[in-house]
């Protein structure tokens, strides 16, 4: 399955596109560590949930994956490697290091456009 064919089926969901791995730690993990005013609120039940992507470091080429978090799981809804391009310009920017990060303007943009 292409990454395209992939994201297509999650293009009418309500995705976050502002939503980091940190926001959603302080949002689903760390209840109460947010107020009201902040730009998102505390969460209220296990029916309050996000959608975003993250990119993920850990094998030797990156992908983007689709995470659906709420209070009690955080769920990957869609894997895709990124094309090359994207990969040489996250790597270009963070270097080796492994983890979960928040996509780059670049990467949005291309996932935006596969969801189409």
């Amino acid at each position: 399955m292409s990454a395209a064919t992939n994201l297509k089926a999650f293009g009418a969901c309500p995705i976050d596109w502002n939503m980091t791995p940190e926001h959603a730690v302080t949002m689903y993990l760390e209840w109460g560590n947010n107020d009201w005013h902040a730009e998102y609120p505390p969460v209220r039940s296990k029916d309050d949930y996000s959608m975003y992507f993250v990119v993920d470091t850990w094998q030797e080429h990156p992908v983007v994956r689709l995470v659906r978090r709420n209070s009690e799981a955080a769920v990957d809804l869609a894997e895709v490697p990124l094309p090359q391009d994207l990969a040489d310009g996250f790597r270009a920017e963070y270097g080796k290091l492994r983890g979960i990060f928040e996509p780059t303007p670049a990467i949005k943009e291309w996932l935006r456009a596969e969801m189409e």
